[in-house]
Order: C-alpha cells, then structure tokens, then sequence
C-alpha cells in the first residue's frame, strides 16, 4: 500500500476508495492525445484493470502530446501504451485491444468492464461509445478537445452526448491541438473515472468547457433532450447505419 498512501490519506477518498479501485475495471478508448494521460494517471492510481482499445500506430507527430509513446514510433499505440502501464505499476492488469472501435465489435469491446473513457480521435467512435454505453448501462466519461479549447462530461444514466449533439456537429474532426490541452482534458477524465468508482460527485448533467487562451471556465447544465432516441429507449441495437455521414439515427 506504500505506492498509494499519499491519495489514501487524503480524506474523501481513503481506503475505501483504494480498494474499489483495485477491483475496478475501465476500458479507455484510445491511446492518443486524451488517452494517453488517462491510462498514465489511472495506472499510477493502481485501478485493477486497464483495458486499451487503439488501431493506430505511434507516429511522429503524435509525440508532442502523446507522451507515453516516447521512443515507439510505428509500434501500435495500445501495445506501447500497455508496455508503459507494465513499467509504471506491474499490479495493473493490462488487455489490449490493438483494433478500431466499430459498430460490430463495440459490444463485445465494452461487456467485462465497469467504466468506458470515450478518448477517440473521431465522432464516429464517439456516437458509437456513446449509443453503447446508454444501451448497456455503462457509465461513460467523455472529452474533446481543439487547439486552447476543451469539454468534459460524465454521463451515467440520462442526460447522454446525444442529447447535447443529436448528430455530428457540422465542420468538427480536424485535429488542431495544443498539447498541454489534450494533457488538462485526459487529467479531468481520469479524475472523473476515479471519482465514479468511488463513489464521489462527478459532471454528470454538466458540460465542463475551458479554453486555455482566456483561461475562461465554464460549466453548463443540461437536462435529457426528450427528442433524444438513445435516451427515449428508441434505440436499443447498434445499427451500422447510425454511424455514416453525420451520425444521426435512421435505424432504430
């Protein structure tokens, strides 16, 4: 317990808290930007099991914000990151799951753990994680970031992400980033996973947003969006066709 006594201490959290993160299971997908500074800090934490999900390989340009791939170029990102988990905290149970996220698997992906870190570099994956997690009563710890600018929630039952973006808003995905932001936003997701396992407030019914430029902070409530076919219970398959173009759903 010697490499945890400093987040046992701390009264909020406590034993208690340690030990439900031992037995806890989380799946972060994506080993980028986000996840990078998710599994970092969750494995530091000694949460029970990691499972990685990430089809992508280490790339140059990934390294300005992507630092636990240090000195792994073109090695696949969730192999690299579980080699770093290994070195970090033998006692982290460690899957990987060297593969993109899809409509076909992502039932499969999600069924054996507890708590799923949406940390794509896509919408696609988003609405997919996100139609998955409220189908099968999964919590579900979401972030985005672009260039200064970043959002965070954590949706447990309703309010969903579709009750906020119904479909793909409009002229997102570029992929302008600051590192330090995907590091702040990864930070906020790792927070809230460990909160949510034990059993501590968390932004569920809130869209935290902060902008790094102004250093402006904002945090916005928001209520189930009744039109919402996820949260409405309209929805209760993972149909390929709601996840082409701009995600909206057209197949119930």
């Amino acid at each position: 317990m010697e490499r945890y006594v400093r987040q046992i201490i701390v009264p909020e959290f406590g034993e208690e808290g340690q030990k439900k993160l031992f037995k806890a299971k989380v799946l972060v997908a994506g080993a980028g930007g986000l996840g990078s500074p998710v599994i970092a800090y969750l494995a530091a934490a000694g949460v029970g099991k990691l499972g990685i999900v990430d089809g992508d390989v280490v790339e140059e340009s990934n390294l300005q914000r992507q630092i636990i791939h240090a000195g792994k170029i073109g090695m696949n990102k969730a192999e690299s990151a579980k080699e770093f988990v290994e070195k970090l905290n033998p006692d982290v149970e460690v899957e990987t799951y060297p593969f993109r996220i899809t409509p076909e698997n992502v039932m499969d992906l999600i069924a054996d753990y507890d708590v799923i870190v949406s940390c794509p570099d896509n919408l696609v994956t988003r609405y997919i994680l996100n139609d998955a997690c409220r189908i099968t009563g999964k919590p579900m710890v979401h972030a985005a970031i672009y260039g200064f600018e970043g959002e965070a929630m954590t949706i447990k039952k309703s309010p969903c992400y579709r009750c906020i973006f119904p479909e793909a808003p409009e002229g997102a995905g570029t992929r302008a980033v600051m590192g330090f932001t995907a590091g702040l936003f990864g930070c906020i997701q790792a927070a809230e996973t460990i909160k949510l396992i034990a059993g501590l407030p968390t932004l569920e019914g809130k869209l935290l947003r902060i902008d790094l430029l102004t250093m402006e902070v904002f945090e916005i409530p928001f209520s189930e969006n009744p039109n919402c076919p996820v949260c409405s219970g309209k929805l209760k398959e993972i149909h390929p066709e709601n996840y082409t173009g701009n995600c909206r759903v057209v197949k119930y």
